[in-house]
């Protein structure tokens, strides 16, 4: 935790002088405060405080060498506070410094923690202490008097000191203002409530230390102690037995933010507005925001500065406005708040899909014959949001998915590829604030979610990806020409941000594979690799497709050769290989998940030709089985489209390992099986 300087200022006679010497004899031996030795242009033998003596020339060079945190020049002479300052407020000390008044911009641009201390005092007790030095004149002491006070610079909190009585009155007065403006500490407590994603604090309405109602409304405050801190909403309470008054009680998520135990004691500052926040009133105009302001507004709002209805203004007006050099520049920024990877290769590829269709785990197949081919492929992956799987759940039915940037790197040295989460590498906050705000107001974030997902090729390290946009009616993407649309702006943005995109528009009009859910999906991946018969004949197909585009990524590799060289790689069993590597050196799970021993056959109602299979239906239906929180639940498909059944003909089976779960699933199976025929 970070000292405050304080700025003490105040005109002639005022006494500021006497105030500093007397606060320093009374707080003698207690190193919490210091008070800063000023260099000054003056003889030390001259008189007046102590200080640092030094001659025109070395004050020059002290300067030019960044020596001070702020100079300025009175009376003839010049006056500086050494930098050195900074080390003691890094130590959590709190300086004191005397200054003029004209210097206090300066102080802002080098350290934001501070207080401005104006001594004042009326005019005639002013006149009268001039007077009583005899170094000025009547009329000099009028002109001093007359003198306009340079105004504070906006934002700078100022304390008033009003020395107006005796000098041990002053003294005392100066010292009640300085403590009161250091804040005291409050015990931690941990409060039962979970409050999600959001980070919550409670003050007792009878807090010892703060006002709470100071801290009220939307704006948020960092609790901060032993260089740990966290950003949070107050909330006031009047229940001693929930929070008492000399603590501060935080919810289960900003508790585990803050990352200290109970009872350690912290302090409470009001987060200080985002810098940003011109920027973002900018964007609410109309205006195109430049790559530094799209920058300081996504550090403001990841690092949780701007309330939710900012955040919500700022997304309906980008949504609505957002230009490609925009959406460059966003992806650029987004990624900035990731863990970067560097692999100091030329060739680096990766691929994602906008997802959507059940059973499609292509990206477990493609990442192994692109690594046994020798491209570097380091692919995170993201869960599930409203699928029976992502690939991250897929993957983690068989091996650990929740990797360090350390073990992602040690992984692809020795694997050339990974299939890690993506949770704990290059996820940001900012798609956490933007989902749990674009999502339930229903805000088109199609180009948020290029910008998300390039800034994460890019944190990545790629240099090349593949994008699979699969359109069909109960896909992300909806028509052809909304898939086309999104391929162009795809590829477009890669081309702005360095990185060569290629987006595949693909038929999401059904299910592919017949697996619906981790274990299954698993299952069906291995009987692709290991060429079985039986596998799965779409999604082997999928998978060569676009294992080949990436194969001919290599510049040793003749266009149109692609597909062949990924049947080789998959045929001899190469790939295969490349896959157990990759999942031996992520952890190997010693019990791999397996489809659930409760299995429930749904048949057909009546005969006909199968005309849609309902990818949403299906996939609700494998979810409320349990997937893919349970590896092992989900849904295996025994139909395709234009295959003939008979009445009471078995459709799929459901698989799970909770009976109740198992049995709610078949119960919504009943009322819409997500199989129509004709």
């Amino acid at each position: 935790m970070k000292g405050t300087l304080f700025l003490v200022v105040g005109p002639s006679g005022a006494g500021k002088d006497t105030l500093l010497d007397g606060a320093r004899q009374a707080i003698a031996g207690d190193d919490t405060y210091v008070f800063a030795r000023r260099t000054i242009t003056r003889p030390e033998d001259a008189g007046g405080e102590a200080h640092e003596a030094v001659d025109v020339s070395e004050f020059e060079h002290r300067i030019e060498a960044g020596g001070f945190l702020a100079h300025w020049g009175a009376h003839g002479l010049r006056y500086g506070i050494p930098a050195s300052v900074l080390k003691e407020l890094a130590k959590g000390r709190h300086v004191l410094a005397n200054i003029s008044r004209g210097a206090i911009e300066q102080f802002t641009e080098q350290y934001s923690k501070l207080v401005v201390l104006e001594v004042t005092a009326p005019r005639d007790i002013l006149a009268a202490r001039l007077a009583a030095r005899g170094r000025e004149s009547d009329g000099d002491i009028q002109r001093r008097l007359d003198r306009k006070a340079t105004p504070f610079p906006a934002g700078v909190e100022v304390l008033a000191v009003q020395n107006d009585a005796s000098p041990e009155e002053g003294i005392e007065r100066f010292l009640r203002t300085l403590r009161r403006a250091i804040p005291g500490t409050l015990k931690v407590r941990r409060v039962p409530i979970d409050t999600w994603h959001e980070n919550v604090c409670f003050l007792h309405r009878n807090c010892l230390e703060y006002n709470p109602v100071d801290y009220l409304g939307s704006a948020k405050v960092d609790i901060a102690a032993d260089g740990s801190s966290v950003r949070a909403k107050v909330n006031v309470v009047d229940d001693g037995t929930l929070v008492a008054p000399d603590e501060i009680g935080l919810s289960q998520h900003a508790f585990e933010g803050l990352g200290l135990p109970e009872g350690s004691h912290v302090t409470l500052e009001r987060t200080p507005s985002p810098k940003s926040i011109m920027a973002l009133r900018g964007k609410l105009g109309g205006h195109e925001l430049s790559l530094d302001e799209m920058h300081t507004v996504i550090r403001d709002i990841a690092e949780d500065r701007y309330t939710d209805k900012e955040i919500a203004a700022f997304l309906v007006s980008a949504a609505r406005d957002l230009s490609i050099g925009e959406v460059q520049s966003l992806t650029r920024a987004r990624a900035e708040f990731a863990h970067r990877f560097d692999w100091g290769r030329d060739l680096v590829v990766d691929k994602h899909s906008m997802g959507g269709i059940p059973g499609s785990r292509i990206t477990m197949i493609v990442i192994p014959i692109v690594a046994a081919h020798g491209l570097l492929i380091p692919k995170t992956s993201s869960r599930a949001i409203t699928s029976a799987a992502g690939t991250a759940d897929a993957m983690e039915a068989i091996a650990r998915v929740d990797l360090t940037p350390e073990e992602v790197e040690r992984v692809v040295a020795e694997a050339d590829g990974c299939i890690a989460w993506n949770g704990r590498l290059n996820h940001s906050v900012v798609d956490d604030v933007m989902n749990a705000i674009t999502r339930p107001l229903g805000i088109d974030s199609t180009k948020w979610a290029v910008a998300s997902i390039l800034s994460k090729k890019l944190a990545a390290g790629a240099t090349h990806a593949i994008i699979d946009i699969p359109v069909g009616p109960y896909a992300k993407v909806k028509q052809g020409r909304e898939g086309r649309e999104l391929s162009r702006l795809f590829e477009e943005v890669g081309t702005g941000i360095g990185m060569e995109v290629v987006a595949r528009v693909t038929d999401g009009s059904r299910p592919i594979g017949r697996g619906i859910g981790p274990a299954l999906e698993v299952r069906d991946v291995y009987q692709v690799l290991r060429n079985d018969p039986d596998a799965p004949q779409d999604l082997k197909e999928k998978a060569l497709g676009f294992a080949a585009s990436m194969l001919e990524w290599d510049p040793g590799v003749e266009r149109g050769a692609g597909r062949g060289l990924a049947l080789e790689i998959l045929s001899s069993g190469r790939a295969l290989g490349a896959l157990e590597r990759i999942v031996d050196l992520q952890g190997r799970h010693e019990r791999p998940a397996s489809p659930g021993d409760r299995i429930y056959e749904v048949t057909s109602d009546r005969s006909g030709i199968i005309e849609t299979i309902d990818s949403t239906q299906i996939s609700g239906i494998a979810r409320t089985a349990g997937a893919p929180m349970d590896k092992s639940a989900g849904i295996d498909l025994l139909v395709r489209v234009g295959d003939n059944v008979s009445a009471g003909a078995p459709l799929y089976l459901i698989h799970g390992n909770v009976e109740n779960d198992v049995r709610i699933a078949v119960e919504r199976s009943e009322s819409d099986t997500g199989i129509s025929t004709r």
